[in-house]
């Protein structure tokens, strides 16, 4: 058996972590390391697979307990061999102790033994009191998926409507998600129809119901479209809507849109992280939107009323005299639409003075006599703080 992987370590929650703090914890790592947002990188790749693999064990409650028992999963069950024992585990060990017998176990045994306790204890933590009952798989959720989808700064702030291809387990349609086709039962091939198989745990050995067949002996002719797992891999086309006022790193959910579950349960969900492009002139801090517009040094020193772009169109803004380059003025509610709020945030105009354009003599007279006409030095503030 390949060494055990710490589970609990590779999304980074505790032993006794909930299933809420798992699921975001998966969620988390999902998002950081899915080889959409990382292109070529083989490291985030694997890492990716090794969080899928975490999360599909520890998300499921009877996966977990096995996990949490014995620091694997295996859907054979407990580790051991596999031949056909005869009758059922329906029988009681109360009053003998074979803790010693455990603990000694040799390479037949569960690694790093039971730590003591009867065999009642064992068949308990394996059926949960419910000895020589069949045990009958469980309909699961089906998991999540996470997408990333890149929009431009226009459709991010206005809102759109895009659609995505997205591959996901989706229930078969030759079967309808059972897993099984017509023609009635056979014989399980690994209990050989006695529904129990034998399991060893050092020099002793037991019986346990079959993992292949529920205990019952027989199974259901397997689909030939799923061979039995009741979901088919397909390609499905999904209509996103973004809202207005989208930000980069939101996070988008798409009810029922994950993979299918099995047996009929619900499926998951699908959740979208937006990236969203660059623009030219405008950025966006929160709800306000940001640009540096120039002006000219007669417009700064004397006032001005001047046009400055936004996510709106044209806008007026006054500009005081005796502006400074990198002064900054408020256009109330020229940013981002907030739905959540129902609020629009401010744009910030920062002031950028653009130094004139000396093309000939009356231009150079011209400054030469403002500089005579203002004799201030602008950097003697500098020595004084020296």
């Amino acid at each position: 058996m390949a060494a055990n992987k710490d589970y609990y370590q590779t999304l980074g929650v505790g032993r006794t972590a909930s299933d809420d703090d798992v699921r975001k914890a998966y969620r988390r790592l999902a998002r950081k390391y899915h080889p959409d947002l990382n292109p070529g990188d083989k490291a985030a790749e694997e890492r990716f697979k090794q969080v899928q693999e975490a999360y599909d064990v520890l998300s499921d409650g009877k996966k977990r307990k096995m996990y949490d028992q014995f620091g694997f999963y295996s859907e054979q069950g407990f580790p051991g061999g596999g031949a056909q024992q005869p009758g059922g585990p329906g029988f009681g060990f109360g009053g003998f102790d074979f803790s010693e017998a455990f603990n000694n176990a040799g390479a037949g045994g569960a690694q790093g033994g039971f730590g003591g306790g009867s065999f009642s204890d064992l068949f308990s933590q394996f059926f949960g009191g419910r000895q020589g009952q069949p045990q009958q798989s469980a309909a699961e959720k089906g998991s999540d998926l996470e997408y990333s989808l890149s929009i431009d700064f226009w459709q991010a702030i206005k809102g759109t409507q895009v659609r995505l291809n997205i591959s996901r387990l989706d229930g078969c349609r030759a079967c309808h998600g059972s897993g099984h086709s017509g023609g009635g039962q056979a014989e399980c091939p690994q209990c050989h129809g006695s529904g129990n198989v034998t399991q060893m745990a050092g020099a002793m050995r037991f019986s346990l119901h079959c993992p292949k067949c529920g205990g019952t002996g027989r199974i259901r002719n397997a689909c030939p479209v799923c061979r039995g797992e009741g979901r088919t891999h397909a390609t499905e086309s999904v209509e996103v809507r973004i809202p207005p006022g989208a930000a980069a790193g939101s996070r988008l959910r798409v009810g029922g849109k994950g993979n299918s579950g099995t047996m009929g349960a619900a499926p998951g969900d699908l959740y979208i992280t937006v990236r969203v492009e660059e623009h030219p002139l405008f950025s966006r801090e929160g709800d306000d939107i940001h640009i540096r517009v120039p002006v000219t040094v007669s417009e700064a020193g004397l006032g001005a009323r001047i046009e400055v772009p936004t996510v709106d169109g044209r806008a007026l803004l006054k500009i005081p005299q005796g502006t400074q380059t990198g002064q900054k003025f408020r256009l109330r509610e020229k940013g981002v639409f907030n739905a959540r709020k129902n609020t629009r945030g401010d744009q910030i105009v920062e002031i950028v003075i653009q130094a004139p354009d000396v093309r000939d003599e009356r231009t150079r007279e011209l400054l030469k006599e403002l500089s005579r006409l203002d004799s201030r030095d602008p950097r003697s503030a500098l020595w004084d703080n020296l």
